[in-house]
């Protein structure tokens, strides 16, 4: 099993013209968003399937979306 660093899940979820700065998953998860991860002691890390996962749940067909996102 990959485990992938706050940083470098950060660089797997992020675009070239879109960057994701890591900062933004540690706040998403204090407030309980974004992909799952494994803690470990006080590590975190991330798995490939759980980024993936997150990806595949945020699809859309549309631009707008009536459902609440979080």
């Amino acid at each position: 099993m990959e485990l992938l660093s706050t940083k470098n899940a950060a660089r797997y979820l992020s675009d070239p013209s879109y960057p994701l700065a890591f900062r933004t998953l540690e706040r998403w998860r204090v407030e309980g968003k974004g992909p799952k991860f494994v803690k470990v002691g006080r590590k975190v890390f991330y798995r490939r399937q759980d980024l993936d996962a997150y990806l595949e749940s945020r699809l859309c067909q549309v631009t707008f979306d009536r459902r609440k996102r979080s």
